[in-house]
């Protein structure tokens, strides 16, 4: 694993997930922590529950939004951002027609083939830098 969990509450989580959800989530957590990675401004990434879902922050920087990643409603896994925000609906702008958007909380993926990184990483750059001077949080 190129990203060892931290933290064994968040690694049950992703365990009880039912294996094609658990594969997905974990695609996505890796991507999140790419994101994270290759944008020096964000900082160190730290991983935790909210709600009881596998939730990225960005406490050193404070740079941006809590994203989260879970079970979606109607099957399949999803990545949330919060609701005040405008994190959903920017990337619904930019790419709605190509994915599953659940208003502005959620863009849901219901089988492996729906995640598509390069789109994905638009959504979490902005989310992990949601608070940073626009000039400062270009898309990645």
């Amino acid at each position: 694993m190129k990203y060892p969990f931290a933290c064994d509450k968040v690694a049950r989580v992703f365990a009880a997930f039912p294996a094609a959800e658990r594969d997905m989530a974990l695609s996505l957590r890796d991507l999140i922590f790419e994101v994270a990675e290759a944008t020096p401004e964000v900082g160190a990434l730290e991983e935790t529950l909210k709600w009881g879902q596998p939730s990225y922050l960005t406490p050193d920087t404070k740079s941006g939004s809590t994203l989260r990643v879970g079970l979606a409603k109607g099957g399949g896994v999803a990545v949330f951002a919060h609701c005040g925000t405008d994190i959903i609906s920017t990337y619904a702008a930019t790419f709605g027609a190509l994915d599953r958007i659940e208003g502005n909380r959620a863009v849901v993926f219901r089988c492996a083939d729906d995640i598509a990184p390069a789109r994905l990483r638009f959504l979490v750059h902005h989310g992990l830098t949601y608070h940073l001077p626009k000039a400062t949080s270009a898309s990645a």
